[in-house]
């Protein structure tokens, strides 16, 4: 008697299959930032800490930025990366002559596990009082939830003070601009200030993020619908600013490694580039425009 096939099982098991997909799309989603992280080494491998101009310092990983403003009354950290970093941050705290205790802000570029996920841990180190722009608040108070784009989840960390765009962080004569630019996470923050280096007054821009992320979708996102203004409302914040020393939350955002080898060579300028800033806000606003287009070319496109 010959085979006969059973149509029914026939959908259901089309129907087995495509659930899985969908579990499996769903998983992936949960795990990428997680497997992006294990995947680039420079994430948690140690760099040297070091002195970069004024009263700024690099004390973060080989790729994850963790800046230090030393001050007189105290001093200013800005991003905590991951919990399992935290050691490495504060030996580098402790190599250039500082003490965890003296620490007494800390500050985010935004709000993604890589560069928040060890706040609640120096916060209780250090004592020192959480800041955070408005927009990011409940992401970093929640441990993440919430996160339009991301379910990637960390300890949660109570803010002390709501940040809102262009407030001003003092201490010990320093003064810190917070600059919203939104799109990468709703309130994502480029920070300014300026330092004196040889005599000469510098301004300083450590850029948030204007990275569009893989799976980000700046089309009909119900989740946040004003997204694409956003990041628009980022490119024009980021040309307006007037920058000398063109830092990032990530170290390949400006070249890190050429310029601390520079530096270490003895150019005491390596740092300075502001042709590199406008280059780098010129490429990303184009990468982004590039992919808003493809997005709204057809809803088949978009991520």
């Amino acid at each position: 008697m010959p085979n006969q096939t059973n149509p029914s099982r026939g959908r259901l098991n089309r129907g087995n299959r495509f659930r899985n997909r969908l579990i499996s799309a769903a998983l992936f989603l949960v795990a990428a930032p997680l497997l992006l992280a294990q995947s680039n080494a420079d994430w948690h491998s140690p760099f040297p800490a070091f002195r970069i101009a004024g009263n700024i310092y690099w004390v973060g990983t080989a790729d994850l930025a963790v800046y230090l403003v030393k001050t007189p009354a105290g001093d200013i950290l800005i991003n905590t990366d991951f919990d399992q970093d935290v050691p490495l941050i504060t030996k580098s705290i402790e190599h250039v002559g500082a003490k965890p205790s003296d620490v007494k802000i800390i500050l985010i570029s935004h709000a993604h596990d890589d560069h928040v996920a060890g706040t609640a841990e120096l916060k209780r180190l250090t004592g020192a009082k959480l800041m955070v722009m408005q927009q990011d608040v409940a992401e970093i108070e929640a441990g993440g939830a919430g996160d339009f784009a991301y379910k990637s989840r960390y300890t949660g960390a109570k803010v002390d003070r709501v940040l809102h765009d262009g407030d001003k962080v003092e201490l010990g004569g320093t003064t810190l601009v917070a600059h919203l630019t939104p799109g990468h996470t709703k309130g994502c923050t480029t920070w300014t200030t300026q330092v004196t280096e040889n005599g000469r007054p510098l301004n300083v821009v450590i850029v948030g993020s204007p990275n569009v992320n893989t799976g980000y979708k700046l089309v009909n996102n119900a989740l946040y619908p004003n997204i694409a203004r956003d990041y628009e409302k980022t490119f024009a914040v980021l040309k307006s600013l007037p920058c000398d020393v063109f830092l990032g939350a990530h170290g390949a955002y400006f070249g890190l490694k050429a310029k601390y080898r520079k530096l270490q060579s003895g150019d005491k300028d390596a740092f300075i580039d502001p042709e590199g800033y406008k280059s780098y806000v010129a490429e990303r606003e184009s990468a982004f425009r590039r992919e808003l287009a493809r997005q709204s070319a057809s809803p088949d496109t978009r991520q």
